[in-house]
């Protein structure tokens, strides 16, 4: 089970192209493979893609975390390329993507596939995923734009909580990360150097071309 960080602000393999948004592909052994938000553009993601060996073909399903531009810009020109993908989104973003199958993600929690569960749209603003692993449970999220507190408990209702990885925007709450043993702070973390200082070991950087083994 792999995470490959697609789109970031900063990288972590020669040939990849920073920028400001976030995307990340997700491997699972018998589970179609996962696309978690598209980045701001679809030059950048689409470069990295190619880089990574990540065919937007091969891509199975395609989750939005909320509706801001730097989740979704290449959405449109991978739903191009790609004719069959599913869609899982928020109810806040709305999307045309006729002769595919589409699912609108509400407030409620509800599984993607196998082991990979949404955390429900939390506070009407975005959706992370649960994945569960040997280990625990990962969480991905996009902006963290709802209350970290809540991503994690949502989180928590598939297992014990071990890891995340993502954007965390302004969140401060540091105790909230008290019981995770890995962290990746991602995109629009505004305290990505305090994180990793505060949790030196389980705090690591994040990057486009980062794989995370789970």
């Amino acid at each position: 089970m792999t995470i490959t960080i697609v789109y970031d602000n900063e990288v972590k393999k020669r040939g990849l192209k920073p920028h400001w948004g976030f995307s990340a592909y997700i491997e699972i052994e018998k589970t179609l493979p996962i696309l978690f938000d598209t980045g701001a553009d679809s030059p950048t993601l689409l470069h990295n893609m190619k880089e990574l060996n990540i065919a937007p073909e091969g891509i199975g399903i395609i989750a939005i975390s909320h509706a801001h531009l730097d989740h979704t810009g290449g959405l449109s020109e991978i739903l191009k390329i790609n004719k069959t993908a599913e869609l899982y989104i928020p109810s806040s973003f709305a999307v045309v993507a006729s002769g595919r199958k589409v699912t609108i993600v509400g407030k409620d929690a509800i599984q993607i596939c196998g082991n990979v569960f949404s955390t429900g749209e939390l506070e009407g603003i975005e959706q992370s995923l649960a994945i569960k692993t040997d280990k625990g449970v990962f969480v991905v999220t996009g902006c963290s734009h709802s209350a970290m507190r809540g991503i994690l408990g949502a989180a928590s209702e598939f297992g014990r909580v071990y890891g995340i990885a993502g954007g965390f925007h302004g969140f401060h709450d540091f105790k909230a990360f008290d019981g995770l043993s890995l962290i990746y702070p991602c995109h629009c973390t505004q305290y990505k150097q305090k994180i990793l200082q505060l949790f030196r070991g389980k705090a690591l950087g994040c990057g486009a071309g980062l794989v995370i083994e789970l």
